[in-house]
């Protein structure tokens, strides 16, 4: 097993962890050639403010998040070693380069195709499973935990399950979109189910994608046994306003109200 595997979030009082992804630092820099902003020192700035992981999405194209990066913060996380690195993206494409070289606490596997703006939905069961099952076992051969991308289907959580993958992480962006209108509630229930649906199968849960200061209390009050959040736009976003440290700061006040 990795011996640097992080800890499970109960160890942070039994509150949701929260791992900064760090793409759109990277997407700022990559626009000049002058190596600013730093990648590794904005990490070095949140994890000093309080945050408990570190995530990247490198794409095959590079357009944000380069192999360099993940080395350099892979380095720079050795003098680090509660916090968790997390590698997201395609294991069909570039990413499971990235699991053998680097070993990191945890990778998520994400259905993007190549050239995707953004994540925009989950693995599909049964039909991704007979193809995930290879790269699943090896990772986990690595010591690597594995979490998969999902939509809100608690059906589909038992085969996640015994698939082998450790953990899934729910792709919020219908909650975000929903957050303050009628339909609400309605979009939340499914995200609570679905955790339900994994927790009774023994899976941990992770969630992300537009989650932000306004919708992420409500969303930790109603989904049971949130282990962790990664979020990067939203909070790099409010970092060009108040600083990496207040945003950080502010996040982890608003993970603590859902559990006040």
């Amino acid at each position: 097993m990795n011996p640097l595997v992080a800890p499970e979030p109960s160890a942070h009082g039994g509150r949701t962890a929260l791992s900064v992804n760090l793409n759109k630092v990277a997407l700022l820099r990559n626009t000049r050639h002058l190596g600013i902003p730093s990648v590794t020192r904005a990490a070095l700035q949140v994890l000093e403010a309080g945050a408990q992981g570190i995530t990247v999405h490198p794409r095959p194209d590079e357009r944000h998040i380069r192999a360099q990066d993940v080395h350099e913060l892979a380095d720079l996380l050795k003098a680090w070693p509660h916090i968790e690195f997390n590698i997201e993206g395609n294991p069909f494409h570039n990413l499971m380069d990235f699991v053998r070289s680097v070993r990191p606490h945890q990778c998520t596997f994400v259905p993007d195709t190549v050239g995707q703006f953004t994540s925009d939905h989950g693995w599909s069961f049964p039909a991704d499973a007979e193809r995930l099952r290879p790269v699943i076992a090896e990772a986990k051969a690595l010591g690597v935990r594995v979490s998969l991308f999902m939509d809100p289907v608690p059906q589909a959580m038992r085969a996640v399950r015994e698939l082998g993958a450790d953990r899934v992480e729910l792709y919020t962006e219908t909650y975000a979109s929903a957050h303050g209108t009628p339909q609400q509630d309605e979009v939340l229930r499914r995200f609570t189910r679905t955790a339900e649906a994994a927790l009774a199968v023994g899976l941990g849960v992770n969630a992300g994608h537009d989650l932000n200061r306004d919708n992420l209390t409500d969303f930790l009050r109603a989904v049971p046994g949130v282990q962790e959040v990664s979020i990067g736009h939203a909070l790099i976003a409010d970092a060009l306003e108040l600083g990496y440290t207040e945003t950080v700061r502010d996040y982890q006040r608003c993970i603590q109200r859902a559990f006040a």
